[in-house]
């Protein structure tokens, strides 16, 4: 599966029920959600993260945020509430239309169309938050890695990184079938039997390897939590701290405490 695949599947479903695409939740297909309401679990979605930042000891400055995998804006605009510039970067040009039409920040956002397979048009320690949710599920996970590191690359040093993406199936009947049925017939499902506008492939990241990735690019690993209530993926999110340098301080109980899941629920 190639990056301008997926960027073909994103485009049709931006034309198609783009608000439904980014949240699918029951009862919304169809144009059923409203603008404020989806714009609004946005906002609590954001403000929940900071306050966990916060709550971690990490408070970031409020300058410059990158939403990556944008979509229809829906955190682009709660983070323009908090940060005085923000981009949305996205691959489906219907998405960021939508995410235009939405965009209630006053001036504060842009946006962005990426379809190369990395962020080279951003600048190495260029953001104080890169936050991305719900996006590299749906990458390969190769590519999905790679765009991790990229996200690694353009945070600033004292700033941080919000990373949401399943990191395994769960032990229920359907993430049992989720992990065995080939990728190409879930696609198929999909289309023929939900008649999904184009298919959403997911592909979970275990967490050790998100810690992996951003020890190797100076990031620490400060805390994930579970959210939503999905019945085949275990949804979380995770803060990476770059150069989590006072952490070196800790006393004799070292950073496991710090690396332990919070099993919270939260709003999707």
């Amino acid at each position: 599966m190639s990056l301008s695949e997926i960027g073909k599947d994103w485009t049709e479903l931006g034309k198609s029920d783009p608000l439904w695409a980014v949240l699918t939740e029951p009862g919304r297909r169809h144009g059923k959600w409203s603008d404020a309401e989806f714009l609004a679990t946005g906002i609590i979605q954001v403000n929940d993260d900071l306050d966990w930042l916060e709550g971690h000891g990490i408070s970031v400055p409020r300058g410059r945020a990158l939403d990556f995998g944008c979509g229809a804006g829906r955190l682009t605009n709660a983070l323009a509430k908090h940060f005085s510039e923000v981009v949305g970067v996205d691959i489906s040009e219907p998405m960021l239309q939508e995410a235009r039409r939405l965009d209630r920040s006053g001036g504060r956002v842009r946006f962005v169309h990426r379809t190369a397979p990395n962020l080279a048009c951003f600048d190495n320690d260029s953001y104080d938050l890169v936050y991305t949710d719900r996006v590299l599920q749906h990458l390969p996970p190769d590519l999905a890695r790679d765009y991790l590191r990229e996200l690694l690359r353009i945070a600033r040093p004292d700033g941080a990184v919000v990373v949401g993406i399943p990191d395994k199936a769960k032990n229920s009947l359907v993430g049992l079938g989720a992990r065995a049925i080939p990728q190409s017939v879930l696609s198929l499902i999909q289309r023929m039997v939900l008649r999904y506008p184009a298919p959403m492939r997911m592909h979970p990241i275990p967490q050790h390897e998100v810690q992996a990735i951003a020890a190797a690019h100076g990031g620490l690993l400060r805390g994930t939590k579970e959210y939503g209530s999905d019945a085949i993926w275990r949804h979380v999110r995770h803060i990476i701290l770059m150069n989590g340098v006072e952490e070196t301080s800790v006393p004799s109980g070292g950073l496991t405490h710090l690396l332990e899941p919070i099993n919270a629920h939260h709003p999707r």
